[in-house]
């Protein structure tokens, strides 16, 4: 079992940046890939980004391909989400996401969830 914890949101202003992180518990983590879903209000949730179990396949969706960047770094149990250039539509609840093995952009893959961290930006 894989227990994740986000952290890393708050409020920043349109074309700055963030890093959230994905801190994982448990001694499999490196075998499970990850994934970065995101959901704002009375919206569905949507992907973000996915990484590899060695980090070295990364997948973005189109709308954030260029401004964020996904990595991990699997001696620390973590994977990380840098946000730049935000914009006013990147707000939203940010969840990480571990699925055994297979990256994917569908959230129904995934068997394990964190609780999200809020991301906010101002215009």
């Amino acid at each position: 079992q894989v227990q994740l914890v986000e952290s890393g949101g708050g409020l920043v202003q349109a074309g700055g940046s963030l890093r959230l992180s994905c801190a994982a518990s448990g001694p499999t983590f490196s075998s499970y890939a990850i994934g970065w879903f995101r959901q704002a209000p009375g919206k569905e949730r949507e992907f973000v980004a996915t990484i590899s179990t060695s980090g070295g396949t990364t997948d973005y969706a189109h709308s954030v391909k260029g401004r964020f960047t996904v990595s991990r770094d699997n001696a620390k149990n973590t994977v990380y989400l840098q946000m730049n250039s935000l914009k006013a539509e990147d707000a939203a609840r940010y969840y990480c996401a571990a699925n055994w093995q297979n990256t994917s952009p569908w959230p129904i893959s995934y068997d394990y969830w964190g609780q999200g961290t809020q991301v906010t930006v101002s215009s």
